[in-house]
Formats: structure tokens, C-alpha cells, sequence
């Protein structure tokens, strides 16, 4: 079977081998629902632990036990904000730098921008999704120039093939153009569209048709197709420009959410670590040991940093790890 009858899906979702949920938890989910659900179940496993097993909220009224969990909570929480610290040097750094090189840097940006402008026939707008829109609207407009050109011919095997790539083609850009429409740049919704646009499938498919056809094709259809591969070629380093964009706004999200959780969290460890134990904390809620649930609310607090870290950065490792290659490689199964 060759590469074109075998294809590839054009969603994001249908590409992942993986199910839905977990797609949902590691993409999709907002990332501060995402974490206050693990510091929800961080706290239910620790408090029915306590409360199933006596010896547990027996072992927590020793002082070197609280002093153990919470002396380590403590040097861990002070080496993440040194980590956010790391974080911030680093993008700022990228950020950084002589004149000369801000020139260079605003004028090859410049030199992009006119080159896509000439892609989609217009004025590019400001906002990212709004500018990945256009592109999306010029491989259909391109895409229904092909169709044009090949209804004029009389070869039912390469009409069928070229109907065929159009009707995905236009497909996948409607989808797109949807998701795109009103998507507000800092959410993950534009990155979203964007990985919904299976760009680089579509180039090996332009390539298959003019290798496979390009015996029949006159030059008005040849210059169709490579008009349209051309729209798709320029939706790739526009795709990973503004996903590097969106890594970086949200690894310098992270770092405050980290600063702002990692103190409450230094305070209520310190505290904890100072003056909790078994004669601070006495008696019973709902049957269950006073002692535990202040350890363990202290301890889910100590912990939300951490889990910060983790929602934020499963989802930038998940979503580089599906954009490796800008160029026409499929690097999944399906």
C-alpha cells in the first residue's frame, strides 16, 4: 500500500495512539484544575491512610518523623525556587542582547512576515491566531485554484486523486479555522488548532501527486500545486514560532505560580516543622485524628510547587514531543 492511500490522521486526538482521557489530562485540562486534583488526592490518599492504618497517625506523633517530612519538604521547596530562578535567567537570556543582533532579529521577523503576507494575498494581523487563520485561509483558497485547474482535464484517475487530497485538504482547514476563530494567545487553544493541522502529511501528499502525475499536468496545474505546497511549507515555521512563543509564556506563567505557592508553602512547612506534634494537635474529626489532617493539609500545601511543575511541564514535553520535526516526518504510527 503506498504512503498516500495510507495516510494519516489530520487531528491531533485521532494521531494519539493513546486514549482520550489521558490526551484530556496531558493537553487539553486546564493546568491549575489539573493540580488542584492531584493535591486533592494527595490529601485523600494521605488522610484514609492515616485513618485506615492506626500505626500511621501513631508513627506521625513522633517529633522526628514530622521533622523528617517536613525539614525535606522545606530544602526541597528552597531548591525550586532556585529552579525558577534558572528558569527565568534562561528566557531571559534568549531575550537578551547587542543592538546589532535586535536588528537582525526584527528584520529577518520582518522579511517572515512579507514573505507570508504574500502567501495569503493581505495585511498579516497582530494576534497569533488570527495570523495562523490567514494561512489556513490561503491553502483553501489555493486548494480550490487546484481544483479549478484540474476539473479542466480529461483525466478521470488523476481528478479522483487530486478530489480526493482536496476534500481533505479543505476539510481539516475548516476544522481549523474554527478552532482558530476567537482563540486568545496564552491558552493552549492555539496551539491546539495548530497541531490539529497535519501540514507536513499534506506536503508528501503534494509531492506524491506531481511525481505520480506530473507526466499529465500542464504548467497551470503544476504552478497550482506548487502555489499550495507553498502555503503548506510556510504554515510550519509559523506553527513552531508561536509554539516556542507559548512555551515561553508558559514557563514564565509557571515560575510566578511557583513563587507564589513555593512561600505559603516554606510558611506552612516551617510552621508545621516548629510547633505540630501530638501535644499541639489533639482530638477527632469526623473519627479521624486531628494531627493527621493538619500533617496532611501541611503537607499537600509543602507539595503544590511540585505539582505545579509537573501538569505544566507534561504538557510542553508532550506537545514538543508531537512538533520534533517542522519538516515533511512522520514521527508516530499513526
Amino acid at each position: 500500500m503506498s504512503d498516500r492511500s495510507r495516510g494519516t490522521a489530520d487531528t491531533m486526538r485521532d494521531r494519539a495512539n493513546e486514549s482520550s482521557l489521558k490526551i484530556w489530562l496531558l493537553l487539553i485540562a486546564n493546568r491549575l484544575l489539573v493540580t488542584a486534583f492531584l493535591a486533592g488526592a494527595v490529601f485523600a490518599v494521605f488522610v484514609l491512610t492515616g485513618s485506615i492504618n492506626p500505626t500511621v497517625a501513631v508513627l506521625l506523633e513522633e517529633r522526628s518523623v514530622i521533622e523528617t517530612i517536613f525539614g525535606t519538604m522545606i530544602s526541597a521547596l528552597i531548591l525550586g525556587v532556585t529552579l525558577v530562578v534558572a528558569i527565568n535567567q534562561l528566557i531571559i537570556s534568549q531575550e537578551n542582547g547587542p543592538l546589532g543582533d535586535q536588528h537582525e532579529r526584527m528584520s529577518n521577523a520582518m522579511a517572515v512576515r512579507g514573505f507570508v503576507s504574500e502567501v495569503t494575498e493581505k495585511p498579516l494581523p497582530a494576534e497569533p491566531s488570527e495570523f495562523s487563520r490567514d494561512i489556513v485561509v490561503a491553502t483553501e483558497s489555493r486548494a480550490e485554484r487546484v481544483r479549478r485547474t484540474i476539473d479542466a482535464t480529461n483525466e478521470p484517475e488523476l481528478e479522483s486523486a487530486v478530489d480526493d487530497f482536496l476534500e481533505s485538504v479543505l476539510e481539516n482547514t475548516e476544522r481549523v479555522k474554527r478552532k482558530l476563530d476567537g482563540a486568545e494567545f496564552g491558552t493552549f487553544e492555539v496551539v491546539s488548532a495548530l497541531l490539529d493541522y497535519n501540514y507536513s502529511w499534506k506536503i508528501v501528499q503534494t509531492e506524491q501527486l506531481k511525481g505520480e502525475y506530473g507526466g499529465v499536468l500542464n504548467d497551470d496545474q503544476l504552478t497550482a500545486l506548487n502555489d499550495l505546497q507553498q502555503a503548506f511549507v510556510i504554515f510550519g515555521p509559523v506553527r513552531e514560532h508561536i509554539k516556542t512563543l507559548y512555551f515561553q509564556w508558559q514557563l514564565i506563567n509557571l515560575s510566578r505560580l511557583i513563587l507564589y505557592t513555593a512561600v505559603p508553602g516554606i510558611v506552612m512547612a516551617t510552621v508545621t516543622l516548629a510547633f505540630v506534634d501530638s501535644t499541639t494537635v489533639t482530638g477527632q474529626t469526623m473519627m479521624i485524628e486531628n494531627l493527621v489532617l493538619v500533617i496532611g493539609a501541611s503537607f499537600t500545601l509543602s507539595l503544590v510547587p511540585f505539582l505545579l511543575l509537573t501538569v505544566y511541564i507534561l504538557r510542553i514535553a508532550t506537545v514538543a514531543k508531537r512538533t520534533l520535526a517542522i519538516d515533511p516526518l512522520i514521527l508516530r504510527n499513526v
